[in-house]
C-alpha cells in the first residue's frame, strides 16, 4: 500500500466534539482515491460507482496530519478497485479503514468504456 496523500486537520475541519468531522475524511478520501484512480487508469473522466462499508478506527484530533494509503486490488474492463487506510503520519495510528472503493472509467455522455490497461499494471 502506498501512502501518498496527506492532508493536516484544522479548525475548519472540527466536529462539536473537536475530531475531524467523518464528512471532510470522505471529501478528502473521495479525492484522494480519485486521484490515485486517475493516475492507474490513464484516465481524466471517472466516477466512483461503489464505497463500501468504512471503518472509524480512531479519531484525529487538530494539528494532527493524515495520510491516505491506497492499494489497487482488482481491475475489470472498465474499473478499478481500491483499499484505503487512513493513518495518523507520526504515530501511524488507523483512522479509517476502507475495504472497497470502485471507479468507472467513463465518456462525455458519463457511459461505461474500456480504460485499456492489464491486470499486472495496477
Amino acid at each position: 500500500m502506498e501512502y501518498l496523500g496527506r492532508h493536516i486537520v484544522k479548525p475548519v475541519n472540527l466536529n462539536a466534539e473537536q475530531s475531524l468531522c467523518c464528512g471532510q475524511l470522505l471529501m478528502w478520501l473521495n479525492q484522494e482515491a480519485s486521484i490515485f484512480a486517475r493516475c492507474q487508469m490513464h484516465s481524466k473522466q471517472l466516477m466512483a460507482k461503489l464505497v463500501s462499508e468504512i471503518n472509524f478506527m480512531s479519531p484525529a484530533k487538530m494539528g494532527d496530519v493524515i495520510e491516505f494509503g491506497m492499494e489497487a486490488i482488482s481491475l475489470g474492463q472498465s474499473s478499478i478497485t481500491l483499499r484505503c487506510k487512513v493513518r495518523n503520519s507520526l504515530s501511524n495510528a488507523p483512522i479509517a479503514y476502507i475495504d472497497k472503493i470502485v471507479f468507472v472509467n467513463i465518456n462525455e455522455r458519463g457511459l461505461p468504456i474500456p480504460h485499456g490497461i492489464r491486470a499486472n499494471a495496477a
